[in-house]
């Protein structure tokens, strides 16, 4: 017997965090994510999804009153699908394929009774940057707000008759690997160049620096398979937001005289120092983040973007970019490890750009569909 409790109380919701901690508690890789960090997804005045959509969170008990599993369910109606597509995340469940189950059975009812046809999962009931997709391959120490998961998950959901909708590549490169040939050309090329000039973003000019990327943002990916514009306001917003970790070595952009070309955004992985909180974040972890922040090398660096407006595409200033970037954070930095976070399977595109980075797929996640009609056919993801 299985009981069924919505997440409601502050009881309801510590649980809902300590559950995976105890389930991880052996586990050398798990890194557990901040309390807030989780707590905000299910904050409507925090999340702006609440405005278009619907959230809800289970706690599973057995007879005994332990936890065996959680998860949250919900609808969006911005997320936009073939079929009217319902989502879940914050899946964690014992090794038991019955209790599974019945969460799964749990959560496509509750979808059901909104007028969903399939549901997605596990993703987040937000953008696609966060808590998004199953680790299926490479069970390492996960970056920040990525999932994490046992590698019995995988064979949960796919008894369950999951299927993969799209895979997540996660791509990682050492930095003092040698560099392509192609880049030092590159580099050497646009070098000669009086108008070219590399930069690196400084946290003093964050507004300069917002008003460059948006725009370089808009003109590369606005128009691109899924992609949206950008606001300038909301980009200072963020990075301002992001100020605290900002390294400013590592970070680049690149401009025919002063007009933005091409960036690279990096930040540094905070998992690194976070792992030492125990997802608490409160006065005195924030004076801990600090001394370890300032105490402890972070030697793993993540790509956070990486754009190029059309008119410069396929010259090669990413080459002279990339180089001029990693000559320079060898000397400044202890990063040893750069990662670029997940790329879709559906974007052959970002794909050749990491595989000419000379990177190697070090992880990868699965975003799985479950069509609620069983005799419907099943379609991946669209190629962008």
């Amino acid at each position: 017997m299985i009981i069924v409790e919505e997440v409601q109380n502050k009881t309801q919701k510590k649980e809902f965090l300590e559950f995976p901690a105890r389930l991880y508690q052996h586990d050398q890789n798990y890194i557990r994510p901040r309390n807030i960090d989780i707590e905000d997804v299910f904050n409507p005045e925090k999340n702006k999804f609440f405005k278009n959509g619907e959230c809800t969170r289970f706690l599973f008990k057995n007879k005994n009153n332990e936890t065996v599993g959680k998860v949250a369910v919900f609808i969006n109606e911005t997320y936009q699908q073939k079929q009217p597509t319902g989502g879940f995340g914050f899946f964690d469940c014992i090794n038991d394929q019955e209790t599974a189950n019945f969460i799964f059975d749990h959560c496509k009812k509750w979808l059901q009774q909104r007028g969903m046809e399939a549901m997605d999962g596990p993703i987040n009931f937000g953008e696609r940057d966060k808590f998004w997709g199953l680790v299926i391959e490479g069970y390492i120490e996960p970056l920040f707000s990525m999932n994490y998961n046992f590698p019995y998950y995988k064979e949960l959901f796919e008894n369950y008759g999951f299927k993969i909708y799209f895979e997540q590549l996660c791509f990682s490169r050492p930095i003092f690997a040698e560099v392509s040939r192609v880049f030092t050309v590159m580099h050497a090329k646009h070098s000669k160049n009086p108008d070219i000039s590399a930069r690196p973003m400084t946290k003093n000019n964050l507004g300069k620096f917002a008003k460059d990327f948006t725009e370089i943002y808009n003109k590369a990916w606005a128009a691109h398979g899924e992609g949206k514009c950008l606001d300038e306001a909301k980009t200072l917003k963020m990075f301002n937001t992001m100020k605290p970790i900002i390294n400013e070595h590592i970070s680049w952009f690149v401009y025919e005289n002063e007009k933005p070309i091409a960036m690279w955004m990096n930040l540094p992985d905070t998992n690194q120092w976070l792992k030492y909180l125990n997802g608490k974040f409160g006065i005195w972890e924030k004076l801990k983040f600090l001394w370890i922040k300032k105490f402890k090398k972070n030697e793993k660096m993540i790509g956070i973007v990486f754009g190029v407006i059309p008119e410069w595409q396929k010259k090669g200033i990413e080459g002279y970019m990339i180089w001029e970037g990693t000559q320079h954070l060898r000397k400044h930095t202890d990063f040893k490890v750069t990662e670029m976070q997940w790329i879709g399977d559906f974007n052959p595109k970002m794909i050749k750009i990491a595989e000419n980075l000379d990177t190697t797929v070090t992880r990868k996640l699965a975003t799985y569909r479950y069509l609620f009609d069983r005799n419907k056919e099943f379609e991946r993801h669209p190629e962008l």
